[in-house]
This record gives C-alpha cells, structure tokens and sequence, in this order.
C-alpha cells in the first residue's frame, strides 16, 4: 500500500449533524457531516484544476466519488476508513502549511474528513492534525 502524508482537517456537508448546520451535499451529491466520507484534492480533473497539490509538491492519483481512503492520524494511530463525497481541500492554499504532535509532523492540506469520521480519530477541537493516507 502506497501512503502520503499530509494534514486532515474537517469539514461540514449535508444534514446537520454535531457542530454543523445544513449544508449542500458536494461534489458528488452524497455528502453528510454524519458519516465517514471525506473531500479528496484528486476527486477529478475539475477539482485538481482548483485544489492544485501539485504546487505544492505533491502527486495524487485521481479517484472518483466512492472511492475508498483509509487515514491514520500520526499523533494517536488511530485511523478510520472513509469514501470520497466532495473535492477538496483546496490544497494550494495550504502550502507550507505544518502541524506537528511531537516529533509526528505533516505539511499542505491532504483530505477533509467529515466531522462524524474525523472525531473517529481525533477531538474536532484540534482542527488540523498530521495524516498518513493510503492512496492505493
């Protein structure tokens, strides 16, 4: 299995649920903040043209909606496996961009995780957390 690493943070689509208000239902039209999906920056061609990783020295393999990533937060180990819902985040906003538990760090924005899958493997209070991504 080939994984990046990278930052998570945690975004709100759909229904409400926990912290979030109603929202739309993403790029893929499938998207709730109460289940275990996440935005990809590769979700399609139009979404890498707006998220551009590659700016930020990272190459993803495009994966459509549905396709599954497993994600392990390097501060706990902890990891949740979840579906692609939307595009996202936008990845070349965040270049450069470091969080760090201990010695456990990560750079640049790599997936947002639905609050109901990111509180899977760490507290919403944290915001960011460095991310290890199986990419297949």
């Amino acid at each position: 299995m080939v994984a990046v690493r990278g930052e998570m943070s945690w975004f709100c689509c759909g229904n409400a649920w926990g912290p979030c208000g109603s929202t739309g239902h993403g790029a893929c039209g499938t998207c709730n903040s109460g289940s275990r999906q996440h935005a990809w920056p590769a979700a399609s061609q139009a979404c890498l043209d707006i998220t551009r990783p590659d700016l930020c020295g990272i190459g993803l393999t495009r994966r459509s909606c549905g396709f599954r990533h497993r994600t392990t937060n390097l501060c706990n180990g902890a990891a949740v496996t979840t579906s692609i819902a939307d595009c996202g985040p936008r990845t070349r906003s965040f270049c450069g961009e470091r969080s760090c538990c201990g010695a456990n760090c990560a750079s640049n924005r790599l997936i947002d995780l639905t609050p109901s899958a990111y509180s899977v493997i760490a507290s919403l209070s944290t915001g960011l957390r460095p991310v290890s991504v199986d990419v297949g």
